[in-house]
């Protein structure tokens, strides 16, 4: 077959293989097989030079005008296939306005520092202040100062984290130097006394640490609050009208709240406040044991002992203390069973608050 009938053989099908390519892919494919270096066209050109000078001029003329046509159809067909293309991203990326929006979901507040807050708001509100601490405490601070007496089990290495003592001694339990993780924000109150004189109006919040298993009703790490009066005048009636006045304002209105004698180190007299049950209005169910009631803080009036460590003058000034867990009170107020779902960071239930 001559060079010349193999070139007009090929110029039949270069139309029918460039429009056949379906993306720019497959028209580089056939570009290759066409103009590449071992291309149809490319081989032919090269078959020129073996012809005698007769044959070689309406070959190569033949030849030429297929490769030139060949470039131009690749370049319109390469046009229209990046026009398709960029039609179709475009109409997967088009905007129906028409269609809802989506909005971005956003992140709402920690319910254990919700409820935090909101017992800080209610107890600004008449009059409070709030004071922080270190949560790494010095001995004297978290018991000494609060009349633990040396021989009280919350100083046991059973009870309460400690972290060294700065002599480089092995702890005792019993030294005023030695450092432990704070058991309860009351430490903050020994502080605030001994820094500011008296009245006093201070809130304790924080992180507090025990050496407790977690169960449905505690945690090794919890938050706490603690509050502090100290002014001239004050009397337990002066407590017990802040402590119904604080559980109204947290629980509602019709809820009803009593005292219980207890024992704290740090107050005297000193009382655990329970409030009614909102399950069952105070009738009895499961949730408060069937009593109608559930504990929620302890209080009490401050100890003259506790006084004296912090400098304050027991004859002028008199005051009471409280104190809560933040996270008893955030799952009493949403009846929440197990408190140990609040630090877990399942977002399903988070997300219900």
């Amino acid at each position: 077959m001559s060079l010349l009938t193999q070139i007009e053989q090929l110029q039949s099908t270069v139309q029918e293989k460039i429009d056949a390519a379906a993306d720019v892919a497959e028209l580089e494919a056939v570009r290759v097989e066409l103009l590449g270096r071992k291309g149809s066209l490319t081989t032919l050109l090269r078959e020129l030079g073996t012809l005698d000078p007769a044959q070689r001029a309406a070959c190569g003329k033949a030849a030429n005008e297929l490769r030139q046509r060949t470039e131009d159809v690749l370049a319109q067909r390469q046009e229209q296939l990046q026009a398709a293309a960029l039609d179709q991203r475009l109409a997967q990326g088009r905007l129906d306005i028409t269609l809802p929006g989506r909005a971005a979901p956003l992140g709402v507040q920690h319910l254990i520092n919700r409820i935090r807050d909101q017992v800080i708001d209610i107890f600004i509100g008449i009059g409070y202040q709030v004071a922080e601490g270190p949560e790494a405490e010095l001995d004297f601070y978290n018991f000494t100062a609060l009349n633990h007496d040396v021989q009280h089990p919350a100083r046991s290495a059973s009870d309460t984290f400690y972290l060294f003592d700065p002599s480089g001694e092995e702890h005792t339990g019993f030294e005023p130097s030695e450092v432990v993780l704070r058991t309860h924000t009351s430490p903050v109150q020994v502080r605030t006394m001994l820094q500011q004189k008296p009245p006093i109006y201070v809130l304790a919040p924080g992180k507090v640490y025990r050496r407790d298993a977690a169960d449905p009703t505690h945690l090794p790490q919890f938050t706490q609050m603690e509050g502090l009066v100290v002014d001239r005048d004050i009397t337990f009636a002066d407590l017990r009208g802040t402590m119904d006045y604080f559980c109204k304002e947290m629980f509602g209105k019709d809820r009803k709240t009593r005292f219980r004698p207890h024992y704290f180190p740090f107050t005297e007299p000193s009382a655990e406040v329970d409030v009614s049950c909102g399950i069952c209005d105070g009738s009895g169910c499961r949730f408060c044991g069937n009593t109608g009631w559930i504990e929620i803080l302890g209080c009490g009036m401050v100890d003259p002992e506790v006084f004296r460590h912090s400098q304050v003058d027991s004859d002028s000034y008199t005051g009471f203390a409280f104190g809560m867990g933040i996270d008893r009170i955030a799952a009493l107020r949403y009846d929440i069973p197990d408190i140990r779902i609040l630090v877990e960071g399942d977002m399903r239930f988070l997300r219900q608050f």
